[in-house]
């Protein structure tokens, strides 16, 4: 199996052309840099040496000018590649973290907090930039300058040559201990980043529940902690990063001054050297170590940048199967066995699922429910009724055995495909920001037109609530706009199904706590949406249960029994006592 490539070679190779660019605009700055040198040194040689006349040096000091504007520019060229390249590279891990979440299946996407992620495809993705933007620039830049600075040094005099390589190597032995360091304490800070986003946003989202139960000081306090981890994770690097700084400063002043001592030999004690060529070595020399040193603070910044972005590839490489799906070729997405007959049957084949070891397991034997049945899924309270609607759902992957649609396993390969033929209808519908119209559209999947959102609202029987609102179905709903009650946001949801026309639809018993009228006019619309669909309900009313096809007893995860109403009523003594307590819950 082809081992995959990191972020780092994925986003190099997606930079190739600038990487060209970024060398030999290095090289050029190389040449640059010891032009500067020696036009400087010759320019200080002929003046304070020979004691040249202005006019004489006047073009010599005009060359010195040019060499040094054309060395600013390069050096801005530089920056500027790094720029374009973090900008770039960010843009292009952003889009794969939102590809990722879009592509994700549904059981991988409910994995991990809200603020988690999005702190991971925000900062981490951000915190990228640095390594693009400083560390590689500084990286050509010194594999190109310094070993052309060594061998021009060494041309000049081999004692200085000698001394630069005996004690550049002390700059990277450091910077690679540092590094490691940086990068570890890296990847543990942006943990605790999402740590705290994710308990941040929970608690902001659930602020109204906290301070009911007063739990909003104990929350507080757990925020606190939560912030003084991220905030000792991030004082910890910039503690390395100190002590990086430190240590480099260090190293650069000594091996400065040993060449420095050395070439003060050489010119004055033994007399082996002239002015000219000792400025120019000692020109060249704080060039050579300043450059290694700014690619040692680079390099720190870069190993930073390298844990944020092992972060985001753990996040893309934590799903195979969106990745599969993604490269699966477009016109192979399809479930076999002609999936668009409507309604399809379903069969459970043995279907077993643990959401933890030595915790609730669910086993569901052999089943089929044929087209357009319509099944009711009842039990007592935690038998597995949601747990087997999620996997018919393919919200869920089963442990073992399969959900077979019209014959064929239902895989992840197949979720975009079924989403489309499906329709689940929860408790509690999540209802987005935005207008009526724009929250029962998200249910079409396709472009609709302005009747047909109408249509399908007033099959939902949402028609008197849109005409009592002044701006009708242009109303603002959700977060921000007006509050819906549960009737309203269970009609809602059954009008993005009328609008979709799903071939089997699945309900967590929406009608629940819901008042008689309201109650009523949901399930004369349920009942005619179910007419040319598999409809699969959890079921809780007496009303649902008697009306239903067939019925699936469930209790402590395994499947007890099936058949109609008066069936189970007679064979199945359990099923007979649940019946019984509704029917004493049931006025009149």
């Amino acid at each position: 199996m082809e081992r995959k490539r990191s972020m780092i070679a994925i986003q190099m190779t997606a930079q190739r052309k600038r990487l060209v660019y970024l060398t030999f605009c290095s090289l050029a700055l190389s040449a640059a840099i010891v032009s500067q040198a020696a036009w400087l040194a010759e320019a200080v040689q002929q003046i304070f040496v020979e004691q040249a006349s202005f006019s004489s040096v006047a073009g010599l000091l005009g060359i010195l000018l040019v060499v040094m504007a054309i060395r600013t520019l390069l050096s801005y060229g530089n920056g500027k590649l790094g720029l374009q390249m973090a900008a770039a590279a960010k843009t292009n891990m952003r889009a794969a973290v939102l590809q990722h979440f879009t592509h994700s299946s549904i059981a991988f996407s409910l994995r991990g907090q809200t603020g988690g992620k999005v702190s991971l495809a925000l900062d981490a993705v951000d915190e990228a930039d640095s390594y693009f933007s400083q560390y590689l620039p500084r990286t050509v830049e010194t594999a190109m300058i310094s070993v052309l600075i060594v061998v021009v040094t060494f041309t000049q005099h081999a004692n200085s040559g000698i001394i630069l390589l005996a004690t550049a190597p002390f700059i990277p032995i450091f910077m690679i201990l540092v590094g490691l360091k940086t990068k570890n304490k890296s990847e543990e800070k942006y943990a605790q980043l999402a740590e705290f986003a994710g308990t941040f946003l929970d608690s902001l989202q659930g602020l109204v529940t906290l301070k009911i139960f007063g739990r909003a000081r104990r929350q507080k306090q757990q925020i606190e902690r939560s912030s003084f981890k991220y905030r000792d994770a991030t004082m910890d690097i910039l503690k390395i990063a100190f002590t990086n700084t430190l240590m480099l400063e260090s190293i650069v002043m000594l091996s400065i001054g040993i060449v420095a001592l050395e070439l003060a030999l050489q010119l004055l004690v033994f007399k082996s050297m002239s002015f000219h060529t000792a400025f120019f070595v000692l020109l060249l020399v704080p060039e050579f170590y300043g450059l290694l040193k700014s690619s040692g603070t680079a390099f720190h910044n870069g190993r930073t940048s390298m844990g944020a972005m092992r972060k985001v590839e753990t996040m893309l490489a934590g799903s195979t199967d969106s990745n599969e799906l993604k490269d699966q070729p477009a016109g192979s997405r399809t479930l076999p066995n002609n999936l668009s007959l409507m309604p399809p049957a379903i069969e459970l084949d043995h279907v077993r699922y643990q959401y933890a070891p030595d915790a609730f397991e669910l086993q569901t034997g052999s089943l089929t429910i044929g087209p357009g049945d319509h099944i009711a899924l009842v039990g007592p309270s935690g038998s597995g009724k949601t747990t087997l609607l999620h996997l018919i759902a393919g919200l869920l992957q089963p442990a073992s055995g399969s959900v077979r649609v019209n014959g064929s396993p239902l895989t992840p390969h197949d979720e975009t495909i079924w989403f489309e033929q499906m329709s689940y209808i929860t408790q509690h519908p999540y209802i987005f920001a935005g207008t009526f119209a724009d929250n029962i559209a998200i249910g079409a999947g396709r472009h609709v037109s302005r009747e047909e959102i109408e249509a399908a609202a007033a099959e939902a029987g949402l028609s008197k609530v849109v005409a009592q609102l002044e701006q009708g179905l242009d109303t603002q709903v959700g977060e921000g706009g007006r509050g819906l009650s549960g009737g309203e946001k269970q009609r809602l949801a059954l009008a993005r199904a009328f609008l979709k026309r799903p071939s089997i639809i699945l309900f967590d018993e929406p009608t629940v706590g819901l008042d008689l009228q309201t109650e009523d006019i949901l399930q004369r619309s349920i009942a005619s949406l179910a007419q040319s669909a598999t409809m699969i309900t959890v079921a809780h009313r007496l009303y649902t249960i008697r009306h239903a096809d067939n019925i699936l007893f469930m209790d402590h995860g395994a499947l007890i029994g099936s058949g109609r109403h008066d069936e189970l009523m007679e064979r199945l003594p359990a099923y007979a006592e649940m019946i019984g307590f509704q029917r004493e819950g049931v006025p009149g």
